[in-house]
């Protein structure tokens, strides 16, 4: 386990320098997801959300939110993308349907994009959450969790199931 670098010397926060780290391709992928009732996951599937496409939605959504993620997150770098896409799976549960949404990004840079891509995943689920709330607002978001990511010093993660 590495020491935390967005400290400094007297133990304030402050932006890594990254201008001396190699650019590299460096990918990630996040995973969250959201858990809906039948009438939510028929209306979805079905398209007949007065709001429109919800998965059409959520998916530019997750896109611009890995795009801005270093408005949102404050010692984040900016950094030019050059590929962002979200996908999604359905699962049947007990009394409702999951939601699996897996938002994968990749840059060629000098500093990864895990942040990025659990932005997109998340800003995916909550736009879900708020096309559909109308219908019930006891929808449930999450885990939300880095599952891999490839590239810099520290080498590749894959998380284990």
């Amino acid at each position: 386990m590495g020491s935390f670098t967005h400290f400094n010397e007297q133990g304030r926060a402050k932006m890594v320098d990254i201008s001396d780290k190699d650019v590299t391709v460096r990918t990630a992928v996040a995973h969250s997801s959201i858990f809906v009732n039948p009438e939510i996951h028929t209306k979805i599937t079905e398209g007949s959300f007065k709001k429109g496409d919800v998965l059409a939605v959520a998916q530019v959504a997750g896109i611009m939110a890995a795009k801005k993620t270093s408005d949102w997150i404050p010692m984040c770098h900016p950094l030019a993308l050059t590929g962002v896409d979200i996908s999604f799976q359905w699962d049947h549960e007990d009394e409702g349907y999951r939601l699996h949404i897996e938002a994968a990004v990749k840059t060629k840079g000098n500093t990864g994009v895990e942040m990025e891509a659990l932005t997109a995943a998340s800003a995916v689920a909550l736009t879900v959450y708020d096309m559909c709330k109308a219908v019930d607002k006891a929808m449930v978001i999450g885990p939300t969790y880095l599952q891999s990511k490839t590239g810099g010093k520290n080498g590749d993660f894959q998380r284990s199931k």
